[in-house]
């Protein structure tokens, strides 16, 4: 994370503003973007904090005010905020394979605690925090739910922990400050605008282009579509209850399922291979091995193995319930986002949010 920035202003948006002003942290990235093209889409002003280094190609087209500064310059966040209702976080460090896991904690908990001080003193109506279905337990007994505690914090890997003690961090604030927060726990998210790509994005990319030729047997997760996602971002700003969790998921997929997706869409064939998890097992020590000699973080570790599989089937019924949630077939933003892949071909990059 490069040094604080002095909060600057520019491009504010001439539409008549439905509702208060919305405040997007994290707009650059994947659910970032979609998040403030939905709220646009939906008529409100939306302000977006950006640094001066981040992509912005997923929001260039959007008419939204821009402010920028540093989420650890505290006067940067409290100047973003003043006049919004609402504030939605979407500032995450995803690279869970970094040997150094500094940056995750400095941005995922230590640059979230900033931001949560300067909410408690900006009086808004809520604050919708993007988590991770990593903060879920591991039911045995059906799928999980929000009320499944997370249980699996010390084999969790240094990027599950630092989103777990964000997500705590979040809670503590609204059960113990006030503050009106929300925390959305978000499954893999797939579709169109994944400029990055996330990690998951480049292994469906790499799949729709005919260069996967094995997949990971007994790999399976919960996924979304992005755009639905999004949409359960904004309805959590409406109804969603403060100091709750919600789950934000579709369905339940294998990786061979959702690679034999992508290849259709590429008509190229699907990975043939199927690499039992013990090998995978193997490999990520010898990954890590690797990064030692070389040293250099390299994305193969058992961590990154132990994720592919350890999450078990959630239950989605709660934001349908409570937040009017409605979401699409997963599949289908799969497909989306692997002609995405194919027609823009972007260049891989890891955006900031």
């Amino acid at each position: 994370m490069s040094a604080p920035e002095p909060a600057q202003q520019s491009g504010r948006s001439s539409s008549r503003p439905r509702g208060g002003r919305k405040l997007v942290i994290g707009a650059s990235g994947f659910l970032g973007s979609h998040v403030t093209r939905e709220l646009v889409q939906q008529g409100y002003h939306v302000r977006v904090l950006l640094r001066h280094t981040s992509s912005t190609t997923g929001i260039d087209d959007l008419d939204v005010e821009r402010v920028y500064g540093d989420i650890l310059d505290a006067a940067a966040v409290r100047a973003a905020m003043a006049g919004c209702d609402v504030v939605f976080h979407c500032a995450v460090d995803t690279r869970a394979w970094l040997r150094d896991p500094a940056p995750l904690f400095r941005t995922n908990v230590e640059a979230l605690r900033v931001v949560l001080d300067a909410a408690v003193e900006a009086d808004l109506d809520r604050f919708v925090f993007t988590s991770t279905l990593a903060t879920i337990g591991l039911s045995s007994d059906g799928p999980a739910t929000e009320d499944t505690t997370h249980d699996w914090f010390e084999t969790a890997g240094a990027y599950v922990r630092s989103r777990v003690r964000a997500e705590s961090l979040v809670l503590d604030y609204a059960r113990q400050r006030g503050l009106p927060a929300v925390a959305m726990c978000v499954a893999n998210t797939y579709g169109p605008g994944d400029w990055a790509p996330t990690p998951h994005g480049g292994l469906l990319a790499a799949a729709a282009r005919g260069r996967m030729p094995a997949y990971v047997e007994g790999a399976a997760a919960e996924v979304v579509g992005v755009v639905d996602a999004a949409r359960a971002m904004v309805l959590a700003a409406e109804h969603g209850r403060v100091g709750h969790r919600y789950i934000v998921a579709e369905r339940f997929m294998s990786s061979r399922e959702i690679y034999r997706i992508a290849a259709e869409v590429g008509g190229v064939a699907p990975p043939r291979w199927a690499v039992p998890l013990p090998v995978m097992s193997v490999l990520g020590v010898l990954g890590e091995a690797v990064g030692r000699v070389l040293d250099r973080d390299v994305r193969l570790t058992r961590t990154s193995v132990r994720l592919m599989h350890i999450m078990p089937p959630m239950d989605h019924s709660k934001a349908v319930r409570e937040l009017g949630w409605c979401p699409g077939p997963a599949p289908e933003a799969i497909h989306e986002a692997a002609r995405f892949f194919l027609d823009e071909r972007p260049a891989g990059r890891r955006s900031a949010g």
